[in-house]
């Protein structure tokens, strides 16, 4: 069986963490789900400090703009920074259809801008197109 995908999510709300979290078991993709919910968590957790100093290297980011201690816009710019952390891929999922927002997220190297869905059919659709095009052809 092929190794995990270790998914970080950063989120606050952990009614949206929980939705993320069904979509993605919902997907059938063998995942390792790990979840913080500020941007402050998300570098320790990156960084490997602290009580984080054992944790897994996430394959994938999946992180809120809008977080309490470190906004999602900062943590995108420390990772991008940091040379052991600036290939991991991030997904933004926001509520925030700001241009600016979606315009700041991509010059700060986010591979993908998503707004967060309001229920699990539609978050769902989402997952299976992500899975869709990062299948092998």
């Amino acid at each position: 069986m092929a190794q995990p995908v270790c998914v970080l999510l950063v989120e606050d709300n952990p009614a949206d963490a929980e939705l993320t979290r069904d979509a993605l078991i919902e997907s059938r993709l063998h995942i390792d789900f790990q979840v913080v919910g500020d941007g402050e968590q998300a570098l320790s957790y990156l960084r490997r400090e602290g009580q984080h100093s054992a944790a897994p290297i996430p394959d994938l980011v999946i992180l809120d703009l809008n977080l309490p201690r470190v906004d999602g816009r900062e943590v995108l710019a420390e990772m991008k920074k940091d040379v052991k952390l600036k290939l991991i891929p991030v997904v933004v999922l926001t509520s925030s259809q700001a241009d600016e927002d979606i315009l700041a997220s991509y010059s700060l190297g986010a591979n993908c801008y998503v707004k967060k869905p309001l229920d699990l059919a539609a978050f769902q659709k989402i997952v299976n197109a992500v899975k869709s095009s990062g299948s092998p052809s």
